[in-house]
């Protein structure tokens, strides 16, 4: 078991990514290879990795052996702004730490003569090691990528709607059963028996559609990171227009509803539902108060995000979907929203 000590500091500084990490999928996508798991989410990806993957897979699959640890340095958080935000920084990967994490890989695996010359951090070898990387990443995950995307966008609009509404420790009780909130201990289902202490800087949780259970890096003293698996969407990831909802929320805010969409900031959401900033900032708080939407604050700019129940309107089937029964209003007479 994985325990990690939380603070009230680290409380405050307990974040979830903006969506999935391109590298953390690339890496955890190479556990899966033998995985026949039939999730859809990963139905393009298993169509394309046996093709473009073949000659990456030569370097990439000693460094990320089947099962147990992997070297922190593939996963660099620089990537969360992108690829090749990412492979810079493992390019720039101090030769002391290549060395001794490929130690640790190599104590459990037996690796090829190439990787003494990548632990001495020759820079052949690394720009080599960043372009099998870069091959894989857009050759097989490439195609599906929009859809991975859009999972972790599902799972991040859930952890954000139980953050708005309750705070750092709600949301800590949505990860459940592999994750378990025991105040101030996260207990996380984990093969090695391990505790982390964030002493104040916080936790970054980054939903994933490619890992099997939760991951942490292995080198305490690195940025706190925990990826664990996005929630499965139960229906088709793709939303349809909805003249339904016009009646039921007025148009406006239908439209406002509709434009909800990669996670706006109110400016976007409101050119893109034609209304002034002033009226996007109102119908946010109202759908936000229905529970249909979340909306978390980044520098200077607030971003919305559909809850799942908001999703749900947006689908087939709403009323299986999101367990809500929702009627018509009657003519003259206002609509009130309610919770399941």
């Amino acid at each position: 078991m994985l325990r990690i000590h939380f603070t009230a500091a680290d409380l405050v500084r307990t974040r979830v990514s903006d969506g999935a990490d391109p590298l953390w999928e690339t890496v955890l996508s190479l556990h899966r290879l033998r995985d026949e798991s039939p999730d859809p989410a990963l139905a393009a990806w298993r169509r394309t990795r046996d093709g473009a993957g073949q000659g990456p897979l030569r370097m990439l699959l000693p460094l990320v052996p089947r099962h147990g640890y992997f070297p922190d340095f593939l996963t660099p958080p620089e990537s969360a702004a992108g690829v090749e935000h990412g492979l810079e920084a493992l390019m720039r990967t101090p030769r002391t730490r290549l060395r001794a994490e490929l130690t640790v890989l190599g104590g459990r695996n037996t690796l090829p003569s190439w990787t003494r010359s990548l632990a001495d951090g020759e820079p052949a070898t690394l720009r080599r090691l960043a372009r099998c990387v870069r091959t894989y990443h857009h050759g097989t995950l490439g195609p599906s990528w929009p859809r991975i995307s859009r999972r972790a966008n599902s799972d991040r609009a859930l952890r954000l709607h139980a953050l708005w509404q309750g705070g750092a420790e709600a949301m800590l009780r949505t990860y459940g059963p592999s994750m378990r909130w025991r105040p101030p201990v996260l207990e996380v289902a984990y093969p090695v028996d391990r505790d982390l202490r964030l002493e104040g800087r916080g936790l970054l949780l980054v939903p994933s559609c490619f890992a099997r259970g939760p991951v942490a890096l292995a080198d305490p003293a690195l940025p706190p990171t925990l990826v664990y698996p996005a929630r499965p969407r139960r229906a088709d990831d793709t939303p349809r227009p909805h003249q339904s909802l016009a009646p039921l929320l007025g148009h406006t805010r239908a439209a406002v509803l509709q434009a909800l969409g990669d996670e706006p900031t109110t400016t976007e959401l409101a050119r893109r539902a034609g209304v002034s900033l002033s009226s996007a900032s109102e119908h946010a708080a109202v759908l936000r108060g229905a529970g249909l939407v979340a909306s978390v604050r980044q520098s200077n700019a607030v971003r919305h995000v559909l809850t799942p129940l908001g999703s749900a309107l947006l689908r087939e089937d709403t009323s299986q979907q999101a367990g809500v029964r929702v009627s018509s209003p009657r003519p003259g007479r206002r609509c009130r929203s309610g919770g399941p």
